[in-house]
């Protein structure tokens, strides 16, 4: 059976749906708090955003939400490798942009003037949500992947407690021995004995006169 109940997948997918959501609109709206990438402009549309923040984005947002309503693991389980691929590309995809970008990163590069504010622009835009969408997903994917396969748990049952003076079925009172059992005793004795048992009789002692003789 690939069942699985809906609520082992729920939380990671919910998590996954909201990491996709920043992830991919936080280029659009991260000017507006001073927090963004050039160019920095609120709702400014470019390709370099296109691949390396709206397609993942959208990629962990469909995986956590596959994830999050999938009964059968098959379906959990893809959701999960898509969102955990979706972050590995937030985290790859500004380093391996040159590549086929001449030599320019896609994406541009952190707007703010001081250091901490741009190192905190790219740990939220990319390396660091990257990395925290793939540990969610990974622990997705070991819920998900541990789901036993046609077991059922085993329901306990309750002791019944027995009255005084009765005995349960299948028991022994003490001091009885049931009519076909053998003492253990005779039982040995019978596969100890070696082959077939020969009688040795014994000759009989002379009684000793006692009679005395009269003169």
């Amino acid at each position: 059976m690939l069942q699985m109940r809906r609520s082992r997948g729920a939380f990671s997918g919910f998590l996954l749906m909201l990491l996709g959501l920043w992830g991919a609109l936080i280029p659009f709206v991260g000017p507006y708090f001073h927090y963004a990438y050039t160019p920095d402009k609120a709702w400014t549309y470019n390709t370099g955003r296109l691949w390396l923040e709206l397609l993942p984005g959208a990629a962990v947002f469909l995986g956590g939400f596959l994830l999050m309503i999938a009964r059968s693991r098959h379906i959990a389980l893809f959701g999960a490798l898509l969102a955990a691929a979706a972050g590995a590309w937030f985290t790859l995809g500004p380093v391996l942009s040159p590549l086929w970008n001449h030599h320019v990163p896609m994406g541009g590069s952190p707007a703010s003037v001081t250091v901490y504010m741009r190192i905190m622009e790219q740990l939220g835009f990319f390396t660091a949500l990257g990395v925290v969408i793939v540990f969610v997903a990974a622990m997705a994917i070991g819920r998900v992947a541990s789901v036993t396969s046609g077991i059922r748990d085993v329901e306990e049952i309750p002791e019944t407690p027995v009255p005084a003076g009765t005995v349960p079925a299948g028991t022994v009172p003490a001091g009885t021995v049931p009519d076909d059992t053998v003492p253990v005793e005779t039982v040995r004795n019978e596969e100890t004995r070696p082959g077939p048992v020969h009688t040795r009789l014994l000759p009989r002692r002379k009684t000793e006169d006692t009679t005395e003789t009269v003169g």
